[in-house]
Protein backbone atom coordinates (compact mmCIF):
# COMPACT_ATOMS: atom_id res chain seq x y z
CA UNK A 1 0.00 0.00 0.00
CA UNK A 2 1.40 3.41 -0.96
CA UNK A 3 1.67 6.16 1.62
CA UNK A 4 -1.30 8.59 1.31
CA UNK A 5 -0.64 12.08 -0.03
CA UNK A 6 -0.37 15.08 2.28
CA UNK A 7 -2.37 18.30 1.84
CA UNK A 8 0.63 20.60 2.22
CA UNK A 9 4.29 20.44 1.31
CA UNK A 10 5.72 20.50 -2.22
CA UNK A 11 3.19 18.00 -3.58
CA UNK A 12 0.18 19.15 -1.56
CA UNK A 13 -1.50 21.27 -4.21
CA UNK A 14 -1.18 18.56 -6.82
CA UNK A 15 -2.68 16.00 -4.44
CA UNK A 16 -5.57 18.26 -3.48
CA UNK A 17 -6.61 19.35 -6.97
CA UNK A 18 -8.26 16.10 -8.14
CA UNK A 19 -9.75 15.56 -4.69
CA UNK A 20 -11.37 18.99 -4.88
CA UNK A 21 -12.99 17.98 -8.15
CA UNK A 22 -14.33 14.88 -6.41
CA UNK A 23 -15.70 16.94 -3.51
CA UNK A 24 -17.31 19.52 -5.80
CA UNK A 25 -18.91 16.83 -7.92
CA UNK A 26 -20.23 15.04 -4.82
CA UNK A 27 -21.62 18.29 -3.42
CA UNK A 28 -23.46 18.82 -6.69
CA UNK A 29 -24.89 15.31 -6.96
CA UNK A 30 -25.79 15.27 -3.27
CA UNK A 31 -27.68 18.56 -3.51
CA UNK A 32 -29.47 17.32 -6.62
CA UNK A 33 -30.52 14.14 -4.79
CA UNK A 34 -31.77 16.20 -1.86
CA UNK A 35 -33.84 18.37 -4.17
CA UNK A 36 -34.71 21.06 -1.63
CA UNK A 37 -33.60 22.91 1.50
CA UNK A 38 -33.72 19.80 3.70
CA UNK A 39 -33.78 16.03 3.10
CA UNK A 40 -37.29 14.62 3.01
CA UNK A 41 -38.57 11.87 5.26
CA UNK A 42 -37.53 13.04 8.70
CA UNK A 43 -34.84 11.73 11.07
CA UNK A 44 -35.35 8.00 10.42
CA UNK A 45 -35.10 8.35 6.65
CA UNK A 46 -31.96 10.51 6.88
CA UNK A 47 -30.35 8.10 9.34
CA UNK A 48 -31.05 5.14 7.07
CA UNK A 49 -29.45 6.83 4.05
CA UNK A 50 -26.37 7.94 5.96
CA UNK A 51 -25.91 4.55 7.63
CA UNK A 52 -26.18 2.80 4.27
CA UNK A 53 -23.59 5.11 2.72
CA UNK A 54 -21.25 4.74 5.69
CA UNK A 55 -21.32 0.96 5.88
CA UNK A 56 -18.36 -0.40 7.84
CA UNK A 57 -16.83 2.61 9.61
CA UNK A 58 -13.38 1.02 9.82
CA UNK A 59 -13.04 -1.64 7.11
CA UNK A 60 -10.03 -3.95 6.98
CA UNK A 61 -9.04 -2.38 3.69
CA UNK A 62 -9.62 1.18 2.61
CA UNK A 63 -12.31 2.13 0.09
CA UNK A 64 -11.00 4.42 -2.67
CA UNK A 65 -14.40 6.04 -3.27
CA UNK A 66 -15.02 6.93 0.38
CA UNK A 67 -14.57 10.68 -0.19
CA UNK A 68 -17.14 10.84 -2.95
CA UNK A 69 -19.60 8.55 -1.16
CA UNK A 70 -19.58 10.34 2.18
CA UNK A 71 -19.53 13.90 0.83
CA UNK A 72 -22.50 12.99 -1.36
CA UNK A 73 -24.29 11.54 1.70
CA UNK A 74 -23.54 14.67 3.74
CA UNK A 75 -24.79 16.98 0.99
CA UNK A 76 -27.89 14.89 0.34
CA UNK A 77 -28.71 14.97 4.04
CA UNK A 78 -27.82 18.62 4.67
CA UNK A 79 -29.92 21.61 5.63
CA UNK A 80 -28.71 23.97 2.93
CA UNK A 81 -28.49 27.57 4.23
CA UNK A 82 -28.06 28.79 0.64
CA UNK A 83 -31.59 27.67 -0.21
CA UNK A 84 -33.98 30.62 0.31
CA UNK A 85 -36.45 28.24 1.96
CA UNK A 86 -33.90 27.37 4.65
CA UNK A 87 -34.51 30.24 7.03
CA UNK A 88 -34.92 28.86 10.53
CA UNK A 89 -31.75 29.80 12.33
CA UNK A 90 -28.79 32.15 12.49
CA UNK A 91 -27.12 29.71 10.10
CA UNK A 92 -25.71 31.64 7.17
CA UNK A 93 -24.68 30.53 3.69
CA UNK A 94 -20.90 31.09 3.71
CA UNK A 95 -19.22 33.21 1.08
CA UNK A 96 -17.24 31.30 -1.53
CA UNK A 97 -14.14 33.40 -0.93
CA UNK A 98 -14.27 32.72 2.81
CA UNK A 99 -14.74 28.99 2.23
CA UNK A 100 -11.78 28.92 -0.15
CA UNK A 101 -9.65 30.66 2.49
CA UNK A 102 -10.74 28.04 5.01
CA UNK A 103 -9.38 25.34 2.73
CA UNK A 104 -5.94 26.94 2.95
CA UNK A 105 -6.15 26.80 6.74
CA UNK A 106 -7.05 23.11 6.63
CA UNK A 107 -4.20 22.35 4.26
CA UNK A 108 -1.52 24.22 6.20
CA UNK A 109 -2.97 23.21 9.59
CA UNK A 110 -1.38 25.92 11.76
CA UNK A 111 -2.12 25.92 15.48
CA UNK A 112 -2.27 29.18 17.38
CA UNK A 113 -0.90 27.93 20.66
CA UNK A 114 2.72 28.79 19.91
CA UNK A 115 4.44 31.12 17.45
CA UNK A 116 6.59 28.36 15.93
CA UNK A 117 3.43 26.55 14.76
CA UNK A 118 1.81 29.62 13.22
CA UNK A 119 4.25 32.46 12.50
CA UNK A 120 2.18 34.30 9.88
CA UNK A 121 -1.20 33.36 11.35
CA UNK A 122 -0.30 34.84 14.73
CA UNK A 123 0.49 38.20 13.13
CA UNK A 124 -2.67 38.06 11.02
CA UNK A 125 -4.83 37.31 14.05
CA UNK A 126 -3.35 40.15 16.10
CA UNK A 127 -3.82 42.72 13.34
CA UNK A 128 -7.32 41.71 12.22
CA UNK A 129 -8.79 41.26 15.71
CA UNK A 130 -7.52 44.68 16.73
CA UNK A 131 -8.98 46.27 13.60
CA UNK A 132 -12.37 44.63 14.16
CA UNK A 133 -12.40 45.76 17.78
CA UNK A 134 -11.67 49.33 16.68
CA UNK A 135 -14.51 49.10 14.16
CA UNK A 136 -17.03 48.77 17.00
CA UNK A 137 -15.25 51.20 19.32
CA UNK A 138 -13.25 48.87 21.57
CA UNK A 139 -9.52 48.12 21.84
CA UNK A 140 -8.79 44.44 21.16
CA UNK A 141 -10.47 41.10 20.50
CA UNK A 142 -10.01 37.38 21.00
CA UNK A 143 -11.09 34.78 18.46
CA UNK A 144 -13.68 32.31 19.76
CA UNK A 145 -15.71 29.40 18.42
CA UNK A 146 -18.83 31.57 18.46
CA UNK A 147 -21.16 33.57 20.66
CA UNK A 148 -21.36 30.99 23.43
CA UNK A 149 -17.60 30.90 24.06
CA UNK A 150 -17.39 34.68 23.74
CA UNK A 151 -20.14 35.20 26.32
CA UNK A 152 -18.51 32.72 28.68
CA UNK A 153 -15.17 34.51 28.32
CA UNK A 154 -16.87 37.86 28.99
CA UNK A 155 -18.30 36.57 32.27
CA UNK A 156 -14.94 35.00 33.18
CA UNK A 157 -13.04 38.27 32.59
CA UNK A 158 -15.62 40.12 34.68
CA UNK A 159 -15.23 37.63 37.51
CA UNK A 160 -11.44 37.78 37.39
CA UNK A 161 -11.55 41.57 37.42
CA UNK A 162 -14.22 42.08 40.09
CA UNK A 163 -14.12 38.90 42.17
CA UNK A 164 -16.18 35.76 42.77
CA UNK A 165 -19.03 37.75 44.31
CA UNK A 166 -19.90 39.14 40.88
CA UNK A 167 -23.64 39.05 40.12
CA UNK A 168 -24.91 38.76 36.54
CA UNK A 169 -27.99 40.83 35.71
CA UNK A 170 -29.62 40.12 32.37
CA UNK A 171 -32.96 40.18 30.61
CA UNK A 172 -35.13 37.14 30.07
CA UNK A 173 -34.32 37.74 26.38
CA UNK A 174 -30.60 37.08 26.95
CA UNK A 175 -28.89 34.11 25.33
CA UNK A 176 -28.82 31.01 27.50
CA UNK A 177 -25.01 30.92 27.38
CA UNK A 178 -24.81 33.85 29.81
CA UNK A 179 -26.70 32.15 32.63
CA UNK A 180 -24.83 28.97 31.83
CA UNK A 181 -21.53 30.82 32.15
CA UNK A 182 -22.50 32.05 35.62
CA UNK A 183 -23.27 28.44 36.58
CA UNK A 184 -20.03 27.09 35.13
CA UNK A 185 -17.99 29.75 36.96
CA UNK A 186 -19.68 29.19 40.31
CA UNK A 187 -21.24 32.65 40.45
CA UNK A 188 -24.49 33.45 42.29
CA UNK A 189 -27.70 32.83 40.40
CA UNK A 190 -28.25 35.60 37.85
CA UNK A 191 -30.85 38.28 38.39
CA UNK A 192 -33.16 37.85 35.38
CA UNK A 193 -35.25 40.89 34.47
CA UNK A 194 -38.54 40.09 32.70
CA UNK A 195 -38.70 41.33 29.10
CA UNK A 196 -42.38 41.06 28.11
CA UNK A 197 -41.81 43.38 25.13
CA UNK A 198 -38.83 41.36 23.93
CA UNK A 199 -36.18 43.89 24.99
CA UNK A 200 -34.64 44.94 28.28
CA UNK A 201 -36.65 47.86 29.69
CA UNK A 202 -34.40 50.50 31.34
CA UNK A 203 -36.95 51.22 34.08
CA UNK A 204 -37.18 47.53 34.97
CA UNK A 205 -33.39 47.24 34.90
CA UNK A 206 -33.08 50.25 37.23
CA UNK A 207 -35.49 48.65 39.68
CA UNK A 208 -33.50 45.41 39.57
CA UNK A 209 -30.15 47.11 40.09
CA UNK A 210 -31.17 49.48 42.88
CA UNK A 211 -31.28 46.99 45.80
CA UNK A 212 -28.21 45.03 44.68
CA UNK A 213 -24.81 45.41 46.30
CA UNK A 214 -21.38 44.19 45.33
CA UNK A 215 -19.91 43.92 41.83
CA UNK A 216 -22.48 43.69 39.04
CA UNK A 217 -22.30 42.60 35.41
CA UNK A 218 -25.17 43.74 33.22
CA UNK A 219 -25.61 41.83 29.96
CA UNK A 220 -27.55 43.49 27.14
CA UNK A 221 -28.36 42.05 23.73
CA UNK A 222 -27.95 43.52 20.25
CA UNK A 223 -29.90 41.00 18.18
CA UNK A 224 -31.95 38.53 20.20
CA UNK A 225 -32.02 34.94 19.00
CA UNK A 226 -35.80 34.75 18.80
CA UNK A 227 -36.77 38.03 17.11
CA UNK A 228 -33.55 39.90 16.29
CA UNK A 229 -34.42 42.74 18.67
CA UNK A 230 -31.89 45.21 20.08
CA UNK A 231 -31.98 46.36 23.69
CA UNK A 232 -31.87 50.17 24.27
CA UNK A 233 -28.09 50.23 24.58
CA UNK A 234 -27.43 53.94 25.35
CA UNK A 235 -29.95 53.94 28.20
CA UNK A 236 -28.59 50.66 29.59
CA UNK A 237 -25.02 52.01 29.39
CA UNK A 238 -26.12 55.10 31.35
CA UNK A 239 -27.70 52.94 34.04
CA UNK A 240 -24.52 50.86 34.31
CA UNK A 241 -22.52 54.04 34.89
CA UNK A 242 -25.00 55.29 37.49
CA UNK A 243 -25.00 51.97 39.38
CA UNK A 244 -21.29 51.25 38.97
CA UNK A 245 -22.00 48.08 36.99
CA UNK A 246 -19.91 46.52 34.28
CA UNK A 247 -21.56 46.20 30.84
CA UNK A 248 -21.34 43.29 28.43
CA UNK A 249 -23.24 43.40 25.13
CA UNK A 250 -24.02 40.18 23.31
CA UNK A 251 -23.98 41.40 19.69
CA UNK A 252 -23.40 37.96 18.21
CA UNK A 253 -26.20 38.60 15.72
CA UNK A 254 -26.21 42.37 15.39
CA UNK A 255 -22.55 43.43 15.41
CA UNK A 256 -22.22 43.26 11.63
CA UNK A 257 -24.73 46.13 11.34
CA UNK A 258 -21.70 48.32 11.96
CA UNK A 259 -20.62 47.71 8.35
CA UNK A 260 -23.82 49.34 7.06
CA UNK A 261 -24.26 53.11 6.79
CA UNK A 262 -28.02 52.53 6.83
CA UNK A 263 -28.19 50.36 9.94
CA UNK A 264 -25.11 51.31 12.00
CA UNK A 265 -27.07 53.70 14.21
CA UNK A 266 -28.99 50.76 15.67
CA UNK A 267 -25.79 49.90 17.54
CA UNK A 268 -25.44 53.29 19.25
CA UNK A 269 -24.05 52.66 22.72
CA UNK A 270 -22.04 49.60 21.75
CA UNK A 271 -18.76 51.42 22.37
CA UNK A 272 -19.75 51.98 26.03
CA UNK A 273 -19.44 48.26 26.81
CA UNK A 274 -16.52 46.65 28.60
CA UNK A 275 -16.89 43.57 26.38
CA UNK A 276 -18.87 42.81 23.21
CA UNK A 277 -19.60 39.45 21.61
CA UNK A 278 -19.33 39.28 17.80
CA UNK A 279 -20.19 36.24 15.69
CA UNK A 280 -19.45 36.46 11.98
CA UNK A 281 -20.77 32.99 11.18
CA UNK A 282 -24.18 34.55 11.73
CA UNK A 283 -24.62 37.91 10.02
CA UNK A 284 -21.15 37.80 8.45
CA UNK A 285 -21.33 34.93 5.95
CA UNK A 286 -18.38 32.99 7.37
CA UNK A 287 -17.99 29.23 7.60
CA UNK A 288 -18.31 28.06 11.19
CA UNK A 289 -16.50 28.99 13.40
CA UNK A 290 -15.95 32.76 13.37
CA UNK A 291 -16.63 34.31 16.77
CA UNK A 292 -14.88 37.08 18.67
CA UNK A 293 -14.94 38.70 22.08
CA UNK A 294 -13.97 42.36 21.87
CA UNK A 295 -12.64 44.10 24.97
CA UNK A 296 -12.27 47.72 26.01
CA UNK A 297 -9.39 47.09 28.45
CA UNK A 298 -6.76 44.75 26.98
CA UNK A 299 -4.95 44.61 30.32
CA UNK A 300 -7.80 42.46 31.64
CA UNK A 301 -6.68 39.71 29.26
CA UNK A 302 -3.72 39.01 31.57
CA UNK A 303 -6.20 36.90 33.56
CA UNK A 304 -6.00 34.33 30.75
CA UNK A 305 -2.21 34.04 30.84
CA UNK A 306 -0.63 30.75 31.78
CA UNK A 307 2.73 29.10 31.31
CA UNK A 308 3.50 25.82 29.55
CA UNK A 309 7.22 25.54 29.06
CA UNK A 310 6.99 23.61 25.80
CA UNK A 311 4.88 26.39 24.27
CA UNK A 312 5.88 29.71 25.88
CA UNK A 313 9.03 29.22 27.92
CA UNK A 314 10.11 32.39 29.70
CA UNK A 315 13.48 32.57 27.97
CA UNK A 316 11.77 32.30 24.58
CA UNK A 317 9.30 35.09 25.29
CA UNK A 318 12.04 37.22 26.89
CA UNK A 319 13.95 37.09 23.61
CA UNK A 320 10.94 38.13 21.53
CA UNK A 321 8.98 35.02 20.57
CA UNK A 322 5.28 35.94 20.92
CA UNK A 323 3.26 34.30 23.68
CA UNK A 324 -0.09 33.14 22.29
CA UNK A 325 -1.49 31.16 25.22
CA UNK A 326 -3.15 34.19 26.79
CA UNK A 327 -5.34 34.73 23.72
CA UNK A 328 -7.74 31.91 24.51
CA UNK A 329 -8.75 29.26 27.03
CA UNK A 330 -8.13 26.71 24.29
CA UNK A 331 -4.68 25.37 23.50
CA UNK A 332 -4.83 24.03 19.94
CA UNK A 333 -6.59 26.65 17.79
CA UNK A 334 -6.93 26.82 14.02
CA UNK A 335 -6.52 30.31 12.49
CA UNK A 336 -10.18 31.03 11.80
CA UNK A 337 -9.09 34.62 11.34
CA UNK A 338 -7.85 33.95 7.80
CA UNK A 339 -11.31 33.58 6.24
CA UNK A 340 -12.45 36.70 8.11
CA UNK A 341 -9.42 38.66 6.92
CA UNK A 342 -9.93 37.54 3.33
CA UNK A 343 -13.60 38.53 3.48
CA UNK A 344 -12.90 41.96 4.95
CA UNK A 345 -10.21 42.71 2.42
CA UNK A 346 -12.08 41.24 -0.58
CA UNK A 347 -15.42 42.97 0.04
CA UNK A 348 -14.44 46.00 2.07
CA UNK A 349 -16.82 47.91 4.30
CA UNK A 350 -18.98 48.87 1.31
CA UNK A 351 -19.39 45.28 0.10
CA UNK A 352 -20.19 43.91 3.55
CA UNK A 353 -22.56 46.79 4.22
CA UNK A 354 -24.40 46.02 0.97
CA UNK A 355 -24.93 42.40 2.07
CA UNK A 356 -26.27 43.57 5.42
CA UNK A 357 -28.61 46.02 3.70
CA UNK A 358 -29.87 43.31 1.33
CA UNK A 359 -30.87 40.80 4.00
CA UNK A 360 -32.44 43.50 6.16
CA UNK A 361 -34.44 44.62 3.11
CA UNK A 362 -35.55 41.02 2.49
CA UNK A 363 -36.89 40.90 6.05
CA UNK A 364 -38.85 44.10 5.52
CA UNK A 365 -40.25 42.70 2.27
CA UNK A 366 -41.35 39.46 3.91
CA UNK A 367 -42.90 41.40 6.79
CA UNK A 368 -44.86 43.50 4.27
CA UNK A 369 -46.10 40.36 2.50
CA UNK A 370 -47.26 38.91 5.81
CA UNK A 371 -48.87 42.17 6.91
CA UNK A 372 -50.83 42.48 3.66
CA UNK A 373 -51.97 38.83 3.63
CA UNK A 374 -55.29 38.18 5.39
CA UNK A 375 -54.22 34.63 6.18
CA UNK A 376 -51.24 35.62 8.31
CA UNK A 377 -50.40 37.60 11.42
CA UNK A 378 -47.13 39.55 11.83
CA UNK A 379 -45.43 39.82 15.23
CA UNK A 380 -43.76 43.15 14.56
CA UNK A 381 -41.55 45.12 12.22
CA UNK A 382 -38.15 43.40 11.82
CA UNK A 383 -35.16 45.16 13.38
CA UNK A 384 -32.43 43.13 11.66
CA UNK A 385 -33.34 40.19 9.40
CA UNK A 386 -35.71 38.06 11.48
CA UNK A 387 -39.46 37.94 10.87
CA UNK A 388 -41.95 36.29 13.23
CA UNK A 389 -45.33 35.38 11.79
CA UNK A 390 -48.09 32.81 12.13
CA UNK A 391 -51.20 31.69 10.27
CA UNK A 392 -54.16 33.79 11.39
CA UNK A 393 -56.55 32.05 13.80
CA UNK A 394 -54.19 29.05 14.15
CA UNK A 395 -53.53 27.47 17.53
CA UNK A 396 -50.01 27.05 18.86
CA UNK A 397 -50.35 23.33 18.17
CA UNK A 398 -51.22 24.15 14.55
CA UNK A 399 -48.17 26.41 14.23
CA UNK A 400 -45.87 23.71 15.59
CA UNK A 401 -47.44 21.10 13.31
CA UNK A 402 -46.98 23.28 10.22
CA UNK A 403 -43.29 23.69 10.94
CA UNK A 404 -42.75 19.97 11.54
CA UNK A 405 -44.67 18.99 8.40
CA UNK A 406 -42.54 21.29 6.25
CA UNK A 407 -39.39 19.82 7.82
CA UNK A 408 -40.56 16.25 7.29
CA UNK A 409 -41.39 16.94 3.65
CA UNK A 410 -38.07 18.73 3.10
CA UNK A 411 -39.89 21.73 1.63
CA UNK A 412 -38.91 24.52 4.04
CA UNK A 413 -36.89 25.09 7.20
CA UNK A 414 -38.53 27.60 9.52
CA UNK A 415 -37.77 28.20 13.17
CA UNK A 416 -40.06 28.67 16.13
CA UNK A 417 -40.18 31.36 18.80
CA UNK A 418 -42.34 32.20 21.78
CA UNK A 419 -43.40 35.84 21.96
CA UNK A 420 -46.33 37.50 23.72
CA UNK A 421 -47.18 34.09 25.14
CA UNK A 422 -47.79 32.56 21.72
CA UNK A 423 -45.84 30.39 19.31
CA UNK A 424 -44.64 31.99 16.07
CA UNK A 425 -42.90 30.76 12.96
CA UNK A 426 -39.48 32.36 12.58
CA UNK A 427 -37.78 33.25 9.31
CA UNK A 428 -34.19 34.39 9.65
CA UNK A 429 -33.14 35.81 6.30
CA UNK A 430 -29.37 35.64 5.80
CA UNK A 431 -29.16 34.86 2.08
CA UNK A 432 -28.48 38.02 0.05
CA UNK A 433 -29.49 36.17 -3.14
CA UNK A 434 -33.08 35.71 -1.96
CA UNK A 435 -35.62 37.17 -4.40
CA UNK A 436 -39.21 38.39 -3.92
CA UNK A 437 -40.63 35.24 -5.50
CA UNK A 438 -38.78 33.12 -2.93
CA UNK A 439 -40.44 35.04 -0.09
CA UNK A 440 -43.87 34.73 -1.68
CA UNK A 441 -43.26 31.01 -2.27
CA UNK A 442 -42.31 30.50 1.37
CA UNK A 443 -45.60 31.99 2.52
CA UNK A 444 -47.47 29.87 -0.01
CA UNK A 445 -45.88 26.72 1.41
CA UNK A 446 -46.93 27.67 4.93
CA UNK A 447 -50.43 28.56 3.76
CA UNK A 448 -50.80 25.25 1.96
CA UNK A 449 -49.67 23.29 5.02
CA UNK A 450 -51.83 25.05 7.63
CA UNK A 451 -54.67 22.87 8.92
CA UNK A 452 -58.14 24.08 7.87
Amino acid sequence: MSTPHLASGPDGAGALRPLLDTVLDALTTGARARGGPLPAGGPDAVAARVTAALGDVLPDHGEPDALRTLVHALAEGAADPADPRCAAHLHCPPLAVATAADLAVSALNPSLDSWDQAPAASVLEAEVTRALAHEIGLADALVTTGGTEANELAVLLARETHGAGLRLVCGANAHHSLSRAAWLLGLPDPVVVPTPGGTLDPAALHRALTPLTGPLLVAATAGTTDAGLIDPLPEIAGLCTAHGARLHIDAAYGAALTFSDRHRDKLAGLQAAHTVTVDLHKLGWQPIAAGLLTVARPRELTALHHRADYLNAADDTDTGLPDLLGRSLRTTRRPDILKIAVTLKSLGRTGLGALVDQVCAHARDLAALVHNHPGFELYGRPVISTVLFRPAHATDADVAAVRRQLLHDGRAVLGRALADGRLWLKATLLNPHTRPEHLAGLLKLVEGTTPR
